[in-house]
């Protein structure tokens, strides 16, 4: 196909398909017409290079494109999206994927509970929906390297997307992060279910057009920080807009005390910050997906280390290391100036979605050495072809696939959504289209 004409019909399904980036819930919607009530700020300039550094961050042990070889993956069950029980996916020379659990729908986020059970995730599908449930995974059997046991351990949930874990005077506690709330309940080990009410800490705005209407994003993501507090992130209301003015947790991460006492918009200006880790030694970091009004290449998704302050949305966008005045809302009268906007570590190609990742430290096999995974869940046109993959990322950036095959042409074979790390060269990887949890580990045992 001629160049300038692909790069148009790329354009042209950009502009009608809802279902762009990969994290459903994004979509698209006319810019509104509801104007910032701030005060005028300094004007803006065109552009600004604002890299966040990256010094703390140790340099990858290899910095080169991995070799990957195709390996065959067999599952026992289907669901109602993957009919297929046998293809392929292609990972590093020296490791093997293997599904540890199947049978689930849209598996989202896992933790790690203080009795080393395994939790993830369970949002149903891509409704805003109150049918969500939280697994509880047990008895694994390292002989066939799968779980025995699978509990739901919650259930009637309205769209939870993680859990966090966390012990303070002798109690341990669950935390959920639920579209309208953040709830916690008393954690009792080896429990198969909670034993108390729940306790709402927080609340969140709940409406919006639905995504396919180019709307909000349903999902709030909790995680603990070494400092002691506790981190939220909540999505936007919508594509791109200015938020009312009753809802400015939108587009932030929230910082509050494990009580939910002195809470406060810790980052803004974060579109949809789905991914939220902190990595000890290293601090707080976070995917954030890039909106859908710019065109097939911009602006980028990101990889940012989270400090207090702007990410830019929706009055900046980043592209190939420039923080970039947005074209309509840039020049706004209370718009952020691009330089006094955080920019991020690393960028991924437009509508590739970052979601869950991890990091692997000093200990690590050298492939996996001082390097980041981030799942990228993919582009919601399929025809686009954007991540669908697990990709290194090391202090000066992407370094390149670790997984890859979930997409074959225009056929899916799972959406890459977590990554929890369990061993020095070992870790988890949920795909939330396929409804199946995998372990990637080295083939050689020894290691």
């Amino acid at each position: 196909m001629i160049p300038y004409l692909k790069q148009t019909l790329l354009l042209l399904l950009l502009l009608a398909s809802p279902l762009l980036n990969g994290c459903e819930e994004d979509g698209r919607e006319e810019p509104p017409t509801t104007e910032s009530q701030s005060e005028p700020s300094s004007q803006p300039s065109e552009s600004a290079v604002k890299p966040q550094t990256s010094d703390q961050i140790p340099s990858p042990a290899i910095s080169e494109p991995l070799s990957l070889a195709p390996q065959v993956v067999n599952l026992t069950e289907t669901n109602h999206l993957l009919k297929e029980k046998e293809f392929l996916l292609n990972v590093p020379e020296g490791f093997t994927i293997t599904p540890v659990a199947e049978g689930m729908r849209r598996v989202r986020f896992m933790a790690i509970a203080p009795d080393e059970r395994l939790f993830a995730t369970d949002m149903k599908n891509l409704q805003d929906n109150s049918e969500g449930k939280v697994w509880v995974l047990d008895d694994y059997d390292s002989a066939t390297r799968r779980y025995r046991s699978r509990i739901a351990w919650l259930e009637g949930l309205r769209n939870p997307n993680n859990v966090a874990f966390y012990s303070e005077g002798g109690r341990e506690w669950i935390y959920i992060g639920l579209t309208d709330r953040l709830v916690r309940y008393r954690y009792i080990a080896n429990s198969e279910g909670p034993s108390t009410r729940p306790e709402t800490l927080m609340t969140f705005p709940d409406s919006g057009k639905s995504y396919r209407e180019g709307g909000w994003h349903l999902t709030r993501t909790v995680a603990f920080g070494g400092d002691g507090k506790l981190y939220v992130s909540v999505g936007s209301s919508c594509n791109v807009c200015v938020e009312k003015e009753d809802e400015k947790v939108r587009a932030t991460i929230v910082q509050m005390n494990p009580d939910g006492s002195e809470q406060k918009i810790y980052a803004r200006g974060l579109r949809n910050a789905v991914g939220l880790r902190w990595i000890e030694d290293l601090g707080l970091f976070a995917t954030n997906m890039g909106a859908d009004h710019l065109g097939v290449d911009r602006p980028e998704d990101n990889f940012y280390r989270i400090e207090e302050g702007d990410y830019g949305w929706p009055w900046t966008y980043e592209y190939e290391g420039e923080i970039i005045a947005d074209p309509t809302y840039g020049q706004r009268p209370g718009a952020t100036p691009v330089d006094s906007v955080i920019g991020s570590i690393a960028g991924f190609t437009a509508h590739a979605s970052p979601l869950g990742f991890d990091w692997f430290g000093r200990d690590a096999d050298p492939t996996l050495r001082n390097t980041f995974l981030v799942a990228l869940h993919g582009s919601g046109a399929v025809s686009m072809g954007r991540g669908y993959s697990v990709v290194r990322v090391g202090a000066d950036g992407v370094l390149g696939d670790f997984i890859n095959g979930f997409l074959v042409g225009d056929k899916r074979y799972g959406r890459p959504c977590d990554i929890l790390r369990t061993g020095p060269d070992t870790f988890l990887l949920s795909d939330d289209y396929a409804g199946v949890i995998y372990m990637i580990h080295p083939s050689d045992e020894s290691r």
